[in-house]
Order: structure tokens, then sequence, then C-alpha cells
């Protein structure tokens, strides 16, 4: 039985791998070994590599961890051999043929909807001032500020991208419920975390939880290290 001490994060659209850091600090701090996946988002095919490549490297089993998007990310490259479990961090969980499109037509009309734009030359982004309080109502307005001005374009060919084979069919899952998402709505999360049979954990929080809340998403990827240790999924 091997135990799980490195974890790969995978970060979401709009943003990069940095909001990354107050997660990584806290799982460096329980001597775990932390990549933090630098994706391009511009299409599924693109990022399951890169996040492959990451993978690859792993000197043995990994938790594999996925923020919005990066939950389709990780659905995808999960079934790489080095992974041991998948965490959804208020994260989008498709099943074969879906995408996060699909996903996405899918949610509540009767709630808050995401501000996403028109696409541009085949890229999406958020309305800057919507994004604070679709995104991050829970983070300090020059930080909400700042991740508005520095989004990172997300290709419309990566909402699009078609799930090849469902890591989570055939790997252990834990997901994390922000409960005061307006970007995925938390009935989505619920019934998405439902559908994989994940071990769910729910806490107060906007879409940007992994910033403002460190502490419940590194204890979340903790505890499915722990699980997938003790029970042998690595044996």
């Amino acid at each position: 039985m091997s135990e799980v001490r490195n974890i790969a994060l995978v970060h979401g659209g709009f943003v990069d791998g940095s909001g990354w850091e107050g997660v990584y600090r806290l799982l460096k701090q329980d001597g775990f070994n932390v990549s933090v996946v630098q994706n391009p988002t511009l299409s599924l095919a693109d990022d399951n590599a890169v996040t492959r490549r990451v993978l690859d490297k792993q000197d043995g089993p990994t938790i594999l961890v996925g923020h919005s998007y990066g939950g389709a990310v990780i659905t995808e490259a999960g079934t790489h051999d080095n992974v041991a479990g998948l965490a959804y961090i208020a994260a989008f969980a498709p099943d074969q043929g879906e995408s996060v499109g699909s996903l996405i037509g899918g949610f509540p009309q009767d709630g808050p909807q995401p501000p996403i734009l028109p696409p541009q030359d085949g890229f999406l982004f958020l309305d800057r001032e919507k994004f604070a309080a679709s995104f991050a109502a829970d983070l300090s307005a020059d930080l909400a500020a700042f991740m508005a001005d520095a989004q990172v374009p997300w290709g419309v060919e990566a909402t699009a991208g078609l799930i090849t084979e469902a890591a989570w069919r055939s790997k252990p899952s834990w997901y994390l419920v922000a409960s005061d998402d307006h970007m995925i709505p938390p009935v989505a999360q619920r019934q998405m975390s439902e559908r994989i049979g994940a071990t769910v954990t729910e806490t107060p929080g906007s879409h940007a939880v992994y910033v403002s809340n460190p502490a419940a998403v590194a204890n979340l990827i903790a505890q499915a290290a722990r699980t997938a240790s003790t029970e042998g999924v690595f044996a």
C-alpha cells in the first residue's frame, strides 16, 4: 500500500494557477508534495495533455484537484495511472460525452447567471463590472478587481471539449460545494457531486472559495489523500 503524498492542482477558466497559493502553502506545511498545473485553457485536449505531463512527473500516487472548469480537466486526465483520487472544488464534473458548455446549458435559469460576455475571436471573458459579485464576492474589493483585470481568455473550444472517459467512474472522488457560488449554482454542484458518488463537504464561499478559504479546500484535499492511503486505493 502506498501513502498518497502528491497533490496536483488544476485551475479553472478566466484565471491561472497563482490563485492556488494559499492552498499550496497549507498543503506544503502538512508535508505534501504539491504541483500547480498551468493550463492554457485553449482547449480541453490541450489542458488534458498539459495536466498529464505534470502527472507523468509524479513519483507516486497523486490526488488530482480541479476548480471550476478544472473539474472537466481532471475528469479527462484523471484516468492517468498516477491518480489515486479526484477532488472537485466548486467544479464541473461531466460524464462521457458531456462538456462544460452542455452542463452550463442545464443550469437552473431562475437564479444568478454567470456574466459571460459574447465570444471575442473564440475566447470568453466575464463582464468586469460583474466579476466580483459573480466570481469573488467574499474577497476584498481590491483583489477581486485585480482578478477581473487579470482575466485569462477562456477558449470556446475548451468549454465545448467532450469527455472521452470520465475518471470518476474508476477513481474515488471528493467534492467541496461552495454554498454562495454565483458562477456554478450550488444546486448544480450538489447534483453533480451526488451523480459521481463523491464524498461531499459544503462550506460558505463564493466561486473563488479556493482563494477566500484555502483552509477548507486544503482540509478536503488532505482528507482525500488520507482516505486514499488507508483504503488501499493505490495498493
